[in-house]
């Protein structure tokens, strides 16, 4: 026998739909957003690779000549994205990405451009939640600190002074905020051990495909 059809006018019906109405909305909503999340991701993810380096210091695209990196001195739990800048086939520089876990509010996401004797181009922070007027001053927006990482090694300073001056190394610390400096310190400092250790293999291996959201 045909069931009736359902009486839409029923106020048990009309609150599915509406529920049913709702909850597509909401995801398409949040498909939206996810898309404009990583369109700026990418954007502030270009700006900062092309801060770190002269644009007429490589000829490659940066975002296509990368690889994944494993290696639990960068601080994330999974692989991290190493980025190759080369000039005629030549490396520049080897862009690091790395996390600061330690930070006064939770984690900084760093990106370290490294030069093939080992010398930093630059350090930039790509992400934080830092306090305002305080921690933040790690951005390069905000004080010229991260930019006096320009030109150093693990040479210079020597190891044992890859630190802020409150516990004995080369680098200011903020007046009142010493926790967010010292991460940053200490992240750029495994940065550039893992450069050391792994060198050859960062710029010799295959580039992978992009499937990482913000290349």
């Amino acid at each position: 026998m045909k069931r009736p059809a359902p009486d839409l006018s029923h106020p048990m019906v009309q609150l599915g739909l509406y529920t049913l109405a709702g909850l597509g909305f909401l995801a398409v909503v949040h498909a939206l957003a996810a898309d404009r999340i990583r369109s700026n991701q990418r954007a502030v993810l270009l700006d900062t690779l092309t801060a770190l380096l002269p644009t007429a210091s490589f000829d490659n695209e940066l975002t296509r000549d990368a690889i994944i990196l494993r290696d639990h001195r960068l601080g994330a739990s999974g692989p991290v994205t190493v980025y190759r800048a080369r000039r005629h086939g030549q490396p520049v520089a080897a862009i690091l990405t790395a996390t600061a876990p330690d930070g006064y509010n939770g984690r900084i996401t760093l990106l370290a451009a490294i030069r093939p004797d080992g010398v930093l181009a630059g350090v930039r922070v790509l992400e934080h939640h830092e306090t305002p007027g305080l921690g933040d001053r790690v951005e390069a927006g905000k004080s010229n600190w991260i930019l006096g990482f320009a030109g150093r090694s693990l040479n210079d300073p020597p190891g044992e002074r890859w630190g802020v001056r409150r516990d004995g190394g080369a680098f200011d610390q903020f007046t009142g905020a010493t926790v967010t400096p010292r991460a940053v310190v200490h992240a750029v400092r495994d940065m550039l051990e893992v450069f050391r250790d792994r060198r050859d293999e960062l710029f010799a291996a295959p580039p992978i495909p992009a499937t990482d959201p913000r290349r």
